[in-house]
């Protein structure tokens, strides 16, 4: 998306981003970052992070300007495609959701549970480390991923290459498969989910990522 600033008689032209699917799940980390500043720090940031346009010329441009492109910015996030998106590319690897939540194993639980409970915001790369994993073997809908062996760390920081949409679709599917857990572990289960849905209210991770001025 294109956004023409005129300044001093002479316009110049630069980049937007032109669909929800271009912001990678480390911009939106920052995105939510930016979310806890002040709304005018929230907006220069934002606009910033999202576009080629230098900071200087942000804090130049009319309140009403700002707000049309964060208005433009919230319109994108809003025709996201919410559908869980169980097989993802990154840079050139297929990688899997967890085809059966139903036999997930206690290792996956515990770490899982672990990362909840330190903070969904700052352990959203090893979360998606968890539930995606490099597919073994591919056959039209159906596929297996690796066995889990607790060692993340390498593929979490690939899955900051995600796109927010494909996190923000397996954050609602893994909440909202969260009877699985509660079946399987009880009262713990329960607990964990509803300090997920706590958090995920707080910080806004499944819809706002943008705010607006």
């Amino acid at each position: 998306m294109n956004v023409k600033i005129k300044k001093k008689g002479e316009v110049k032209q630069f980049k937007l981003i032109s669909k929800w699917e271009d912001v990678t799940l480390e911009k939106w980390l920052k995105l939510i970052d930016f979310h806890k500043g002040s709304k005018s720090e929230e907006a220069l940031n934002t606009i910033a992070e999202l576009s080629n346009i230098p900071k200087d010329l942000i804090n130049q441009l009319e309140l009403r300007d700002v707000a049309l492109i964060m208005s433009k910015l919230s319109e994108l996030q809003a025709k996201e495609d919410s559908s869980l998106k169980r097989v993802i590319e990154l840079e050139g690897e297929r990688y899997g959701f967890h085809p059966d939540l139903d036999s997930i194993t206690l290792g996956e639980y515990a770490d899982l549970e672990q990362f909840i409970k330190m903070g969904v915001e700052k352990h959203l790369p090893e979360i998606m480390a968890v539930l995606y994993r490099p597919i073994l073997e591919e056959k039209k809908d159906l596929y297996t991923i690796e066995a889990y062996d607790g060692n993340i760390s390498i593929r979490a920081e690939q899955m900051r290459k995600m796109s927010a949409e494909q996190v923000q679709s397996a954050l609602v599917f893994f909440y909202l498969f969260g009877t699985t857990f509660v079946r399987i572990m009880g009262l713990s289960s329960i607990e964990m989910l509803k300090e997920m849905k706590k958090q995920l209210q707080q910080e806004n991770l499944p819809t706002n990522g943008v705010g607006s001025v």
